[in-house]
């Protein structure tokens, strides 16, 4: 897919609020693609239920966040509302209450934050920065590249540049203009499905990438018996495979011993 410029993006949601009085800004919320891409395929088809596709760029999407979205949280997940302001920290206590979260916990104090993320252990992390300036962001920004939790973050205004940082920096929904007590339901449902995809895809991309280094691994030790022994290719892949199973050992780290004991050796 080309890149389609954010003002693009900015400009078509301009013309859908103009067109359509029923739409207000906090309805949308931006994602990247690559979670699009994994929530469309089976089985997560799902996670994405209620949310509609606006419109979408190389990079990243905007997402249109459906009212009927029920999203299957559960009350008893534990949640950390961070804001210097009491009274913006007060409506997300009451949406999240509203939603039937009793576990909430406020902190108002933005130094520390990580040690004290690791102190509480929460399930998800709710930020609320009203209008940050760029070290608040990237203050924050930082925290949510060093905790692996669900993360909403809730700001009054905000640029392509930040957009694009929070992406980069794991927040799973950033959130411009659309702090309601009756938004942060569905926004927080948004955030954890949105982890939930991404953990999953990163886990199966680390998996993918653990076959191909093993892959490379049983490719050099074959090549390493088959110029010592002058075997074929099948024949040292099964030398190998015996010599695994009459160790009760797998095969890549036989491959593994093999490849380190020749490059000892200087073959």
């Amino acid at each position: 897919m080309s890149a389609i410029p954010l003002s693009f993006i900015q400009n078509f949601l301009e013309a859908s609020f103009k067109g359509c009085g029923a739409l207000s800004r906090e309805d949308f919320a931006f994602c990247d693609l690559s979670f699009l891409r994994f929530c469309f395929g089976k089985p997560e088809v799902q996670w994405m239920a209620g949310y509609d596709l606006v419109v979408a760029t190389q990079h990243f999407c905007c997402i249109k966040i459906s009212p009927a979205h029920n999203g299957g949280m559960s009350g008893g997940l534990s949640i950390l509302v961070i804001d210097d302001n009491k009274i913006r920290a007060s409506i997300i206590e009451q949406g999240l209450h509203d939603a039937g979260h009793d576990k909430v916990i406020v902190v108002h104090q933005m130094e520390g934050l990580v040690r004290q993320i690791s102190d509480i252990n929460p399930d998800v992390i709710v930020i609320d920065l009203e209008n940050p300036n760029r070290d608040q962001l990237e203050h924050m920004f930082q925290v949510s590249r060093a905790v692996r939790r669900p993360i909403a973050m809730f700001v009054d205004k905000s640029d392509s540049h930040s957009i694009e940082a929070a992406v980069d920096a794991g927040v799973s929904a950033y959130i411009v203009d659309g702090l309601k007590r009756e938004r942060v339901k569905p926004i927080l449902d948004m955030a954890i499905s949105r982890f939930r995809a991404f953990s999953r895809l990163t886990e199966e991309l680390e998996e993918v990438r653990s076959e191909l280094a093993d892959r490379k691994t049983i490719d050099r030790a074959k090549g390493i018996l088959m110029k010592s022994k002058g075997l074929s290719e099948q024949e040292a892949y099964d030398l190998l495979r015996r010599t695994a199973m009459n160790q009760s050992r797998k095969i890549i780290d036989v491959a593994q011993s093999l490849v380190i004991a020749s490059g000892l050796l200087g073959d």
